[in-house]
C-alpha cells in the first residue's frame, strides 16, 4: 500500500513537470511491434496519462491500470476527449482485464515498482497470440553537463529512498530474468527546458523527494535555488536531459 499511495500528494506536480515521451517512441511501436490504429494496448502503472496519451492520439484503444486513486483520477480528467481511454483499478500483478485481450502490454516509468514473476504471468495471460510487452522510462543523464552533476549530488544528498527505486537499479540480469526470452531494445534522446518554477515542481513531483509539509524543505528548497542560479542560462532557463529507454519483445 505504501508504494501505492507515495505519489498521492504529488500529482499536479506530476502533471505538469514529468517528463513526456518523444515522438520515435510510438513510431518504433508502428515499426517494431505492430502497432496500428485498430490495436489495444494495455498502460501498466499509468499514473496520470503521459504516456497513454502518446497511443490515444493515434487512435488507439487504451486501458489504463493504475492502482493510486488521485492519479487515475486525474488521468480521468485530462483524458476525458478521448473515449477510447480506459481507467482501470489493477496492479501490474493483478490488472483485472480479460485474458488475451491487448495487442500490446507497455509500463512506463513503473517497472521498478512491480513484482517482477508476478507481473510477467499477469502480462503474458492478457496479451494477445502475437503480442508484445514493452518497458519504457525516462532516465535522466547523470553527468552530460555541469548541472546535471551538481544535480544528482542534491538529489543524493536529500532524498530519502532515491537509491532505491532509481532506473539504473533495472540492470541487463533483471530484464532478462522478466523477459525470459531474446529482447530488444532502442533509446531515444529526451529533454526539458525549465525556469526555476519548473526545477521546483519537477523536484516535487519525485516521491523520494521532501514535500512541501516536510521540515526539511525550505533548506532543500534553498539549495535548488542556488543550484539553479549557478547554472542557468542567459534566459534563466536550465535544461534536463534523458535517455528514453524502450525494452521490448514478442510474446
Amino acid at each position: 500500500m505504501e508504494t501505492v499511495e507515495r505519489f498521492s500528494n504529488r500529482v499536479e506536480n506530476y502533471i505538469k513537470y514529468r517528463p513526456g515521451y518523444p515522438l520515435e517512441v510510438l513510431q518504433l511501436f508502428k515499426d517494431e511491434m505492430n502497432l496500428k490504429p485498430s490495436s489495444v494496448l494495455a498502460d501498466i502503472g499509468s499514473g496520470t496519462g503521459v504516456s497513454s496519451r502518446l497511443f490515444l492520439e493515434n487512435g488507439n484503444t487504451v486501458y489504463g491500470v493504475e492502482p493510486n486513486a488521485a492519479m487515475r483520477n486525474a488521468a480521468t480528467r485530462l483524458l476525458k476527449n478521448f473515449p477510447n481511454y480506459k481507467p482501470v483499478d489493477g496492479t501490474a500483478e493483478y490488472t483485472t482485464l480479460p485474458d488475451s485481450s491487448v495487442n500490446i502490454v507497455f509500463a512506463a516509468q513503473a517497472f521498478h515498482w512491480f513484482e517482477p514473476e508476478k507481473t510477467r504471468i499477469e502480462f503474458k495471460r492478457i496479451t494477445r497470440e502475437a503480442g508484445y510487452i514493452a518497458l519504457i522510462w525516462n532516465e535522466r543523464q547523470l553527468d552530460t553537463t555541469p548541472f546535471l552533476r551538481e544535480y544528482e549530488h542534491f538529489l543524493l544528498a536529500n532524498a530519502g529512498d532515491y537509491e532505491k527505486v532509481r532506473h539504473e537499479n533495472v540492470t541487463a540480469e533483471k530484464l532478462e530474468d522478466f523477459f525470459q526470452t531474446d529482447f530488444k531494445m532502442r533509446t531515444f534522446a529526451n529533454e526539458q527546458i525549465f525556469d526555476f518554477e519548473g526545477l521546483r515542481g519537477r523536484m516535487l513531483s519525485s516521491s523520494y523527494m521532501p514535500s512541501e509539509s516536510d521540515e526539511r524543505f525550505a533548506d532543500v528548497e534553498s539549495q535548488l535555488r542556488k543550484l539553479f542560479e549557478k547554472h542557468a542560462d542567459e534566459n534563466g532557463k536550465i535544461a534536463i536531459l534523458y535517455d528514453t529507454n524502450v525494452f521490448y519483445t514478442q510474446i
